[in-house]
């Protein structure tokens, strides 16, 4: 899964090109190496620590007690934003404890990076209050732990290095706590992680759609003011514009592409823009949120605007009568997705595909 291989749905004469790539596209995106990620989000870290107040519900060992703020009487609330570990794409190790630990005592011994090679590592305990998992938090107490790895992304398949790194990790964080630990065979997880990664390779797609100026060049500040009156907004990373999606954290809906370095003209209207990208990461978003429908309207809307012209990746028109065809072929890719429990949009999803 190396880096992102952007799957370009667009028409030539009518005629829909595949929305599923293939497993051997898949593999083809290990050899562009040096190619940036586009229209991918990394997924946040959510094991920060908060501080928040607690209250003991049974006598403690003084040294696993919370904070002195706990005896204003608060609990934090259960923490159910962020990545969350989930089987059907991490390996999971047990960490077993003798009493309960106070997540003060736990947050001092998480590992000191959050990452086994490419991979993302997450770290959950659970509520003695409630019974309920989440990253551990300050003023909380945990009966146990659990760490998992990510068993696959868009940079390959967990593979034995990564997850002998990933086992250190998790035994040395097991060892400053004094829980005992158990891992998941090696042979299996890396086996899962090939079969997962195979799978995500043949269901990994984006839309994308070029636009381009039919006469004189758009200033980027005109760019900018276009794409705002369509809900865009700048992006974290120069060279783009984002439609946020209406949950907090969530990838953007679309991205709207552009060169770079005119981002880092010192004045907007120096910068001239010819041609933009306006792209639709599919696994990333859900599908009930139509945002192919967005990709669409947003794609006719702004040529409307700015007397632009939609393009495919040969520099032919595009044909808004195939839009159809393609929705169709989207239509396959979402349910083979469903049919695995990976739906477009879910977490555990936008994990694998980022």
């Amino acid at each position: 899964m190396n880096h992102t291989l952007t799957l370009y749905l667009a028409i030539l004469g009518g005629i829909v090109l595949a929305a599923v790539v293939a497993h051997g596209a898949w593999t083809a995106r290990r050899a562009a190496a040096n190619q940036p990620r586009r229209a991918t989000l990394e997924p946040v870290d959510s094991t920060v620590a908060t501080d928040f107040d607690a209250v003991p519900t049974q006598p403690m060992d003084p040294s696993l007690e919370p904070e002195p703020s706990a005896a204003r009487g608060s609990v934090p609330p259960v923490r159910r934003h962020g990545p969350r570990l989930d089987a059907l794409v991490d390996a999971i190790a047990t960490l077993t404890i003798e009493s309960p630990l106070s997540g003060d005592h736990i947050l001092l011994h998480l590992p000191p990076t959050r990452r086994a090679g490419s991979k993302p590592v997450l770290v959950e305990a659970l509520r003695s209050d409630c019974g309920e998992w989440e990253a551990p938090q300050a003023g909380v107490l945990y009966t146990e732990l659990q760490a998992g790895v990510l068993l696959a992304n868009r940079t390959g398949g967990l593979n034995e290095i990564e997850y002998s790194e990933f086992v250190q990790k998790t035994q040395a964080m097991a060892d400053a706590l004094g829980a005992s630990v158990e891992f998941p065979d090696m042979l299996d997880v890396v086996a899962r992680a090939r079969e997962l990664d195979a799978f995500a390779g043949a269901h990994d797609a984006q839309l994308a759609l070029r636009l381009a100026a039919k006469g004189s060049a758009w200033s980027l500040g005109y760019v900018q003011q276009q794409a705002a009156r369509h809900g865009f907004l700048p992006g974290a990373l120069p060279g783009r514009f984002v439609l946020p999606g209406a949950e907090e954290g969530a990838p953007p809906v679309l991205t709207l592409q552009f060169d770079a370095q005119a981002a880092f003209a010192e004045e907007e209207d120096q910068a001239t823009l010819r041609e933009l990208l306006l792209c639709f990461d599919v696994p990333q978003t859900a599908a009930e949120l139509a945002p192919f429908k967005a990709w669409c309207a947003a794609g006719e809307a702004l040529c409307l605007a700015m007397d632009g012209v939609m393009l495919d990746d040969q520099g032919r028109p595009f044909s808004p009568a195939a839009f159809e065809m393609i929705e169709a072929e989207l239509g396959k890719l979402y349910e083979a997705l469903a049919a695995r429990d990976l739906a477009a949009g879910a977490a555990s999803t936008r994990r694998l595909f980022s």
